[in-house]
């Protein structure tokens, strides 16, 4: 039986100046043949982001070589490997004078480095173009490829987002080819590789775990050090993906942010909208703040 959406899951779409902001957002993009993944996994915050003048670039074409039962984004072997798009992307943040950059990409499997290398020259790129913009990226796993990894965390990113996507039990069923543990790898190793470098995660709900085992991922990303955790509700894009199993009510994401926040997370945005990059801005500077304060004690006892 297909669940009938609540009222608070209605989405208010923009209208006067804010529809303008984002009809010129979208010709931005267009005219510079870049994707954005607001776009491609049909993200209910799109008009809301984009008519403030967020936007998430998705680099690497809009192919992914997996097929998460989950997501919307397209599927298959991709033929799309610009070495442009670095400096086409930061020519579009520049034009839109964004202070916070969030650039992501579909998995490319077939590329020995997963895109790690396109990922560090847009970083670098954004950098010379916004030298005080912030920049966040959010990352496939690479396959487990640490040295790809290295190439994104040596560009020093503000922020490296990696998602877990679904608790622990669910995940072989939710995700192709990624890896519950693989996942905590990565934010350990990005850790490992810059300390001061903020991690972040994503949990989607609603595809048939419980709230304890919710709690168990949010201990698991802690034990790995994330500093940042959005969760949000699981809506299915179409009928061939995963049906929702339960639509948590935003009383249930408050108390969630609340436990969240109690296991030392600098930064929990959790509601029935929320997706990875939502008010991303705000979660970067929360972050920094905290990571400043714990180093402190530190140098003061050096």
């Amino acid at each position: 039986m297909t669940q009938r959406k609540p009222e608070w899951l209605k989405i208010n779409l923009v209208s006067g100046p804010e529809l303008a902001s984002f009809k010129e957002l979208k010709q931005t993009m267009r005219s510079k043949t870049l994707h954005t993944v607001c776009e491609e996994a049909k993200c209910p915050n799109i008009h809301e982001c984009w008519a403030s003048g967020t936007a998430t670039f998705m680099i690497l074409g809009d192919i992914c070589t997996r097929a998460c039962r989950f997501c919307a984004v397209k599927t298959g072997l991709p033929t799309e490997l610009d070495l442009a798009e670095p400096e086409r992307v930061a020519e579009a943040a520049e034009q839109m004078r964004l202070r916070h950059v969030v650039v992501t990409s579909v998995a490319r499997d077939d590329l020995k480095d997963g895109g790690a290398q396109i990922f560090a020259e847009t970083i670098r790129a954004i950098r010379r173009r916004l030298p005080f913009a912030s920049v966040e990226v959010l990352i496939p796993d690479f396959q487990g490829n640490w040295d790809a990894l290295k190439l994104v965390m040596d560009a020093k990113p503000d922020v490296l987002n990696h998602n877990i996507e679904a608790v622990r039990r669910l995940s072989d069923r939710v995700r192709a080819r990624a890896k519950y543990d693989r996942t905590l790898e990565l934010l350990k190793k990005a850790k490992e590789f810059q300390p001061n470098i903020p991690t972040k995660s994503s949990l989607m709900i609603g595809v048939g775990e419980t709230l304890e085992e919710v709690i168990e991922t949010m201990d698991d990303l802690r034990s790995v050090d994330v500093n940042i955790m959005t969760i949000g509700q699981y809506l299915q894009p179409t009928k061939k993906h995963l049906k929702v199993e339960h639509y948590y009510h935003p009383d249930e994401f408050a108390w969630l942010k609340e436990e969240g926040m109690k296991r030392g997370f600098s930064h929990v945005e959790a509601g029935p909208l929320v997706r990875s990059s939502y008010h991303a801005h705000e979660q970067a500077n929360a972050a920094k703040e905290t990571i400043a304060k714990e180093a402190l004690p530190q140098a003061q006892g050096q």
